[in-house]
């Protein structure tokens, strides 16, 4: 037996709400995980029916927004995550050198093993932290975004690297903090964090972007979405620069936008000549 009350009207309305505010479509499937996640915020609350919990955000308040949006969001990452991305990065990196600023998003950053892989590849590339490289990280999430920011990890999230890599960028936890790793400050200034809403109409980014990390974002979204937020990663780009996506994504139905250079790599359709 559930704690509360939980009816086929009150899903359809926690999907409707999540879908305009996020871009986020939830299938079918999603019931339990949905209830579980919220269950949690009703007791917070202290509401006694899910009616009255979404009451309160319809109501408008961003306090709560926040927090449930931050209960619906997934935020599965680690280390290198997908490998085969960052010697692809490193060779773009090489080609356009250290003689200009360098551009990079990573629009779902999650607890930040993601840009700070993207950082590491930036070092181990020029051999430096000194280069002229800016990688902005945002999420949607902002308790994830909390824990990037400190880039404290537990030694377990490493244990996938060598380590040689781990005793270049991380700095080994004393006393109450033995057992975690924390990255290392020249690694740290090249990442600077920020919430951002895809969805929302104005992003604080400005281009031309040379990378744009876009990983295990878009198959929370339906196609119209997809190509609503590809749409405005065109412009952003500079037209040599290159959009990463997730293993299971594909941007087929806007290859009027990019096309594929394999690997879930792509480059802008239509490149100044």
């Amino acid at each position: 037996m559930r704690e509360f009350e939980f009816t086929p009207a009150d899903f359809e309305r926690i999907r409707k709400l999540i879908h305009q505010y996020a871009g986020i479509s939830l299938s079918p499937i999603k019931q339990d995980m949905v209830y579980s996640r919220l269950a949690r915020r009703l007791r917070a609350t202290g509401k006694r029916t899910f009616a009255d919990y979404l009451a309160i955000l319809e109501s408008g308040d961003r306090a709560e927004w926040e927090r449930f949006v931050n209960s619906l969001t997934t935020n599965l990452t680690s280390f290198f995550r997908e490998p085969h991305h960052f010697p692809i990065l490193a060779d773009h990196l090489r080609k356009i050198g250290t003689g200009r600023p360098i551009k990079i998003w990573c629009s779902a950053a999650s607890t930040g093993e993601e840009p700070y892989s993207i950082a590491m590849t930036v070092m181990e590339t020029f051999g430096t932290a000194d280069v002229p490289v800016s990688i902005l990280a945002t999420d949607l999430d902002t308790n994830v975004l909390a824990t990037a920011q400190k880039g404290v990890y537990p030694a377990d999230r490493v244990d996938k690297m060598s380590p040689e890599r781990i005793k270049r960028f991380f700095l080994k936890g004393t006393g109450s903090q033995e057992g975690q790793l924390c990255v290392r400050p020249e690694l740290r200034k090249l990442v600077s964090f920020q919430r951002i809403n895809l969805l929302e109409p104005n992003w604080p980014v400005k281009g031309p972007l040379d990378a744009l990390f876009c990983r295990n974002v878009m198959i929370y979204f339906d196609k119209p979405t997809q190509y609503q937020i590809l749409s405005r990663f065109a412009p952003l780009m500079h037209p040599d620069g290159l959009l990463f996506a997730g293993h299971s994504e594909s941007f087929l139905h806007a290859a009027d936008l990019f096309r594929s250079l394999g690997k879930t790599v792509y480059e802008l359709a239509r490149r100044p000549a």
